[in-house]
């Protein structure tokens, strides 16, 4: 019998590869239906795990915000950052457009266009997090500071409810 075939590496994997960032694969044995579960799964607490959430500012704007596990997201400190009287969550269809991720697999990295990113501090409170890979069931696993390098222009601030 063969080995089966290694397949090849998500796309985030890909796009941190190219920018010099170390990091590891991790692939979940099956689906993933809970925040708990991933971390787990990883080896890791529930705040290592870092979520990629899109919003949508109008019709054609969305900003994506990254929050460590499973901390909410203020909507009036989003709003005041942002300047806007009204936000809303995008749509799974919103996010598959703008990321070309589907919900669930959601990174700031490759990415088919630049997106304004922000990040609650507390995303690089841990010494290591995992991303979404662009792949369900798959995550990406690195240091937060090769996170934080890696973003570039993100813009930090607090963003999470106290």
């Amino acid at each position: 019998m063969q080995p089966a075939p290694e397949s090849p590496p998500p796309p985030v994997s890909i796009a941190l590869h190219d920018l010099g960032v170390p990091h590891r694969i991790f692939h979940h044995a099956g689906p993933v239906s809970s925040l708990e579960q991933a971390a787990l799964e990883r080896g890791q607490g529930a705040e290592q795990v870092v979520r990629s959430l899109v919003f949508r500012l109008s019709e054609a704007e969305v900003v994506m915000v990254l929050v460590a596990g499973p901390a909410q997201v203020s909507w009036p400190a989003l709003r005041a950052y942002l300047g806007r009287s009204r936000i809303s969550m995008a749509s799974e269809e919103e996010v598959l457009a703008a990321t070309g991720y589907r919900v669930g697999a959601v990174s700031p990295f490759g990415l088919p266009a630049p997106m304004r990113t922000l990040a609650d501090v507390s995303v690089f409170v841990p010494e290591e997090v995992s991303i979404g890979s662009g792949e369900r069931s798959v995550a990406v696993i690195l240091a937060s500071a090769d996170l934080r390098q890696a973003l570039g222009e993100v813009e930090i601030g607090r963003f999470v409810q106290a």
